[in-house]
């Protein structure tokens, strides 16, 4: 099937689908470090979201209950920082568009 212009639909389908695999490489190797409490808690997340690594000021373990929200806010921040990311990855490859759910 053709559109005006002259575009095939099965060529426009494999660019997206290779577009949608380099995607998925790029974001599989996206890393992303996100700190809350001036650095009290650190981590690393891919671009997957999942955390890789996660570091804890000792001094913090004497305050449990600001340590939990500390780490929330780290994962957060980093859950941010990945759609952040992808967004931008994503705006590119598709000229600037915005992707709604994907702030």
């Amino acid at each position: 099937m053709r559109f005006p212009g002259g575009n095939d639909i099965r060529q426009m389908m494999k660019q997206a689908q290779k577009m949608q695999e380099t995607m998925a490489k790029e974001m599989e190797a996206l890393r992303v470090d996100a700190a809350a409490g001036g650095g009290i808690v650190t981590c690393e997340m891919t671009g997957n979201k999942e955390l890789t690594w996660i570091k804890i000021d000792p001094e913090a373990v004497n305050d449990l209950e600001m340590l939990q929200d500390l780490i929330v806010a780290a994962v957060n921040e980093g859950n941010r920082k990945v759609e952040e990311s992808m967004q931008s990855k994503l705006g590119g490859a598709l000229g600037g568009l915005k992707i709604p759910g994907l702030t």
